[in-house]
């Protein structure tokens, strides 16, 4: 038990170092960091309960007001914004990507990229859209994104989230490396196949 609330601890502070690491702020007020890096590698490495509860203990932390996001922010009010749907997503990504990473067998690099995709982009992605285009009207999204070339078919909230998708993609293959690494050097570590 002391050795899972260890792990669960260590992964929820590795999310709020990348967290800090420097990022951008697109003007939706969604910032473009290293952060959902860590929620993949939660779920990957520590498995789909042990990585739920790490992303929830970095939520708990944020909610509590540690300085953790873009600019040194931290607290409730992060909820109530555009990014809410993100951070709320945080576990249910982090689950979803260990369910993967446990339930199916195969070469780890190949199933932590896809267990990282679907996861940390596919399941993030559902989860935060919906909640970033119910916090910004669309006539907002219209004038902060004005001229900006988007896809007339796809509502705004989506394609501008199609922005992060190249470097979300990035975070799987690192995401699926370090798993990949760690499969390799120290077996027993990577808890999401144990």
């Amino acid at each position: 038990m002391e050795k899972n609330l260890t792990h669960i601890a260590l992964f929820a502070a590795f999310t709020l170092v990348l967290f800090v690491m420097p990022s951008a702020m697109l003007a939706v007020g969604v910032p473009i960091s290293a952060t959902s890096l860590g929620i993949m590698l939660c779920g990957t490495i520590l498995g789909p309960v042990r990585g739920g509860l790490a992303a929830l203990l970095f939520i708990v932390l944020v909610a509590l007001g540690v300085p953790a996001m873009f600019g040194g922010a931290g607290g409730l009010g992060l909820f109530v914004g555009p990014r809410a749907g993100f951070l709320l997503g945080f576990p249910v990504a982090a689950f979803v990507t260990g369910l993967i990473m446990q339930k199916w067998r195969g070469p780890t690099g190949p199933v932590a990229f896809a267990a990282a995709a679907v996861g940390g982009i596919l399941v993030l992605y559902a989860i935060g859209i919906p909640v970033m285009a119910a916090m910004l009207s669309a006539e907002s999204l219209t004038k902060m994104f004005d001229g900006l070339p988007t896809h007339s078919s796809l509502p705004l909230p989506l394609a501008l989230s199609a922005l992060y998708i190249p470097g979300d993609l990035i975070k799987c293959v690192l995401a699926a490396l370090i798993t990949r690494t760690i499969a390799q050097m120290r077996p027993g570590a990577l808890l999401s196949r144990a």
